[in-house]
């Protein structure tokens, strides 16, 4: 047998697709970190990712084509489309069915627009949580992201093109300045203030990291600071916790005060750069910020840690630290094992300072009005304000700014407006997907990290907030919460990945095998590499003990 050793063997690029390639990247550095961010602009200007596209891409930054395979088909939002296949259509439409948005009717959203449209001209697709839950339910016109939708609006914005973010109202650069904005940064800037002051201010003042964990803030800049430079920060803005959305509400409406914050936390700890991660379910936030770094950048306020924005793919994963930054990376957004933690060997290996979006949000008003100012807020032992986002059935779902400590009862009636009409409280969510189902006989626990929540193996969590209501079957409830931990799975552990498939099956049967659905989830909480495999049970486990008698009715 003999060999052709003229023909090319494996996935040949053309000349075509090289030149397609180069020009769309212009003067981009081709470095290994920025795949996706390449990515991103081939899926925006093409509508997909074409096979021919990716080899170029892979030929043109020096890596291997299965690198660029497995990081592009990893994320949901790339539309890998290979030789002889057809492109998706020119506009996709991504409906949240998300437990608020399924509560508002987004089944029956969904099921008109399948009808409605032309699959060859629109695209209708199932999304995770899009956090626009107060407004459920919830879509993403190609990239124009809206709330209370209809079938008829949905189609009105297609047929008006209106597919691109519609920026709202908001305080920009000149704006914020105007109004005492980045004083406080200049001031640390010159040498007014050090860093172990401001580090004491927000130790003192009980401020703790709101993206879920809630570790002290102040401690943790000490922590960071203390492992030898060259640092860097990143900033987690991929709250795709179902029933989250108070980080979007505050970069909708006043993005610099949390910029500041990130400025500040750079100049006390160290870090040379500043990484922020916003979702890809965020356009309108994601041209914000890119507007605002701009200006801050422009303004010389940023000389000593660069603002960097990048985009995530539609990953929930991507929204533990770890998977965050190796998307950040360009790689797939895997969780990393601990130890060694992120404080130590983050991002491209150094000491990375890593913070949630609300936390930075806090910082100036803290410095600028006292430490008294945000301890004094707390109640029930508690310290501080904290945005809860409140979706489900209420009157008056939304942002709501609120003691840490507040209990559920207090927020539905005195910030909420009170059940909505014809509902009546029978259960809720105090930390979103993983944070469990309480009954509302638990309503009057403080609402905060660790006490009481944690005795009943529930917690705050992102500080979402769903209510539940006397018209809700709650194994439908935790049905459609365990259906997005297993479509959200990285996939990397073995007890996470095919314990979250066989939680849903064993909830869908009308013969449920409790003896089995314990086993897979005291599995999952020993075994899964990270917190969604370890929390994930948890809707379940509840639905198990407080509503036992859910899980024997029929699916709805």
């Amino acid at each position: 047998m003999t060999r052709d050793v003229a023909s090319p063997k494996g996935r040949q690029v053309d000349d075509v697709s090289i030149a397609e390639v180069r020009a769309l990247l212009g003067a981009e550095p081709r470095r290994r970190d920025l795949l996706i961010e390449h990515l991103h602009k081939l899926q925006d200007h093409y509508g997909c990712l074409h096979a021919r596209h990716l080899r170029a891409l892979a030929e043109e930054m020096r890596i291997a084509q299965a690198e660029v395979y497995e990081v592009a088909s990893f994320y949901h939002h790339f539309d890998i489309v290979k030789e002889g296949h057809q492109a998706p259509a020119p506009v996709t439409v991504r409906v949240c069915d998300s437990l608020s948005c399924m509560m508002a009717g987004a089944e029956q959203v969904i099921a008109a627009l399948q009808q409605g449209f032309d699959p060859a001209a629109v695209r209708v697709v199932r999304a995770p949580c899009v956090g626009r839950c107060a407004e459920a339910p919830a879509a993403i016109v190609g990239r124009n992201a809206v709330g209370s939708v209809t079938p008829e609006s949905i189609l009105g914005l297609v047929a008006e093109g209106r597919t691109r973010p519609e920026l709202p109202a908001y305080v920009d650069f000149a704006a914020y300045r105007a109004a005492g904005g980045y004083r406080l940064l200049e001031s640390c800037l010159k040498g007014e203030r050090t860093p172990d002051e401001i580090i004491a201010f927000l130790s003192d003042s009980g401020l703790r990291g709101l993206g879920g964990a809630g570790f002290p803030t102040g401690r943790k800049w000490s922590i960071v600071k203390g492992y030898p430079g060259p640092r860097l920060m990143s900033i987690n803005g991929d709250e795709g916790e179902p029933g989250t959305f108070k980080d979007r509400f505050h970069l909708e409406r006043d993005p610099h005060r949390m910029i500041e914050g990130a400025l500040i936390a750079a100049w006390a700890v160290g870090c040379e750069r500043i990484y922020m991660y916003m979702r890809d379910e965020y356009p309108t936030v994601l041209e914000i910020l890119a507007r605002e770094f701009a200006a801050v950048t422009a303004a010389g306020l940023a000389d000593h840690a660069g603002l960097e924005l990048r985009r995530g793919a539609g990953a929930y994963i991507c929204g533990e630290e770890s998977a965050m930054l190796e998307s950040i990376e360009g790689k797939r957004g895997l969780p990393r094992h601990r130890p060694p933690y992120i404080a130590e060997v983050g991002l491209f290996g150094r000491p990375t300072l890593n913070h949630n979006v609300e936390t930075l949000f806090w910082v100036r008003d803290i410095v600028e009005k006292g430490v008294d100012w945000f301890a004094s807020q707390g109640v029930n032992g508690s310290k501080g304000f904290r945005s809860w986002s409140v979706s489900g059935r209420v009157k008056e779902p939304g942002v709501k700014i609120a003691p840490a400590g507040i209990t559920m009862h207090q927020l539905i009636e005195d910030y909420c407006g009170g059940m909505a009409d014809g509902h009546t409280f029978k259960a809720y969510l105090p930390g979103g997907a993983s944070g469990g189902i309480l009954p509302a006989a638990l309503g009057d626990i403080p609402l905060d990290f660790g006490g009481g929540l944690a005795g009943h193996g529930a917690f705050v969590g992102s500080h979402a907030v769903v209510v539940l209501s006397d018209q809700d079957n709650i194994r439908d409830v935790a049905l459609n919460l365990i259906d997005f931990f297993k479509h959200e799975s990285c996939g990397q552990c073995t007890p996470c990945r095919n314990g979250t498939e066989k939680l849903v099956s064993l909830l869908k049967s009308r013969h449920h095998d409790e003896t089995a659905i314990v086993d897979v989830m005291q599995v999952m909480r020993d075994a899964s590499i990270c917190g969604l495999g370890q929390a994930a049970p948890n809707p379940i486990s509840h639905l198990l003990t407080f509503f036992h008698d859910d899980l024997a009715k029929v699916q709805s």
